[in-house]
């Protein structure tokens, strides 16, 4: 995968980093990426999208979590959420992590706050989008989902492409509406494709499957070349429009998404909001070593001469961080 990927992953995952990362706020470029802080800032831009034909599916953004309290915390926020999208009539519905509703805390409480939340999305007709994580989390996820779609029928989740086991997943869960990726954690080769080919022919397969047998297909990705060969595929197989949706992160090729939404593609941007940014930050440069070019482009103008990158930005953080804690001794 190369060391850019392994370097941006190790920085998605260092604790000090990811704590720094919320007291000293939006910076190193990812203003540019995550919709704000708070639900206000998230609604404008979701509104902002909507004026161009383009829907939303938004991240609170956090994972990982550790303790009761913050997941009963971020269950709440994402009701919150939820409220704030009908009271809005934007148009928009929920991606969310398992880890962070208390999935490595305990399952059974893990389940009890996300049927509290999937509960609250149905009474509001608004779908919920079960994100995939690392291969940990994998089947316990699956088995959140299967337990809870007996009683809701507003839930949807994510293929990983590079998974080896992807194939029989997508043919598993052909029913449910799936947003398709490539895949942005770091999995053992046991368990994973490691080669870009590899994952490359593989995500067009599970695509080409999904838009063929499923029941709506989300095109997760940036690629241009990607989304050339789905319009061909769609043309040739006469599969109608409102069967798929292309999906690009906020902030990513904006240009493009708009270009596709005008030609009467379904679009949907996925929008991360809060103040836990920083391992999405991370692992979105992770993904894509040409997401920095893009991120660099977008955030930094000529008249900005301190432009020290995301790696750069990354060691500063951990300096500042540090530093605090130096003062504090």
């Amino acid at each position: 995968m190369g060391l850019t990927k392994d370097f941006f992953i190790f920085l998605s995952q260092n604790k000090a980093l990811n704590s720094g990362a919320k007291r000293w706020g939006l910076k190193l470029g990812a203003q540019s990426v995550v919709a704000g802080t708070n639900i206000d800032e998230m609604i404008e831009s979701v509104r902002e999208l909507n004026r161009h034909g383009i829907s939303a599916t938004i991240d609170n953004l956090g994972e990982f979590v550790y303790e009761r309290e913050e997941a009963i915390e971020a269950r709440d926020q994402i009701l919150n959420v939820i409220e704030a999208i009908h009271e809005n009539k934007v148009d928009a519905h929920i991606s969310l992590k398992p880890t962070q509703l208390g999935l490595d805390i305990d399952y059974g409480f893990c389940q009890d706050n996300l049927r509290e939340i999937v509960a609250k999305a149905y009474e509001h007709h608004i779908f919920i989008n079960f994100d995939m994580e690392d291969y940990g989390h994998l089947q316990p996820s699956f088995d959140l989902i299967d337990e809870l779609s007996r009683e809701y029928d507003n839930i949807g989740t994510v293929i990983q492409a590079y998974f080896y086991q992807s194939e029989e997943n997508i043919k598993k869960y052909k029913d449910y509406r799936l947003r398709i990726v490539k895949g942005a954690y770091k999995e053992p080769e046991n368990l994973a494709y490691q080669d870009k080919k590899d994952i490359d022919r593989n995500y067009i397969q599970l695509i080409e499957y999904h838009l063929l047998h499923g029941k709506f297909t989300s095109i997760a990705t940036h690629d241009h070349h990607v989304i050339s060969h789905v319009k061909n595929f769609v043309k040739k197989n006469n599969i109608p429009k409102d069967k798929f949706e292309f999906q690009m992160l906020y902030g990513f090729r904006k240009e493009l998404q708009l270009q596709l939404a005008k030609e009467g593609y379904n679009f949907c941007t996925y929008v991360p909001f809060g103040t836990d940014w920083y391992g999405y930050f991370m692992r979105r440069l992770a993904e894509r070593p040409q997401n920095l070019n893009l991120v660099l482009k977008q955030t930094f103008n000529k008249k900005t001469n301190t432009m020290i990158g995301i790696g750069a930005g990354a060691f500063l953080l951990g300096r500042l961080s540090k530093g605090k804690k130096q003062k504090k001794a």
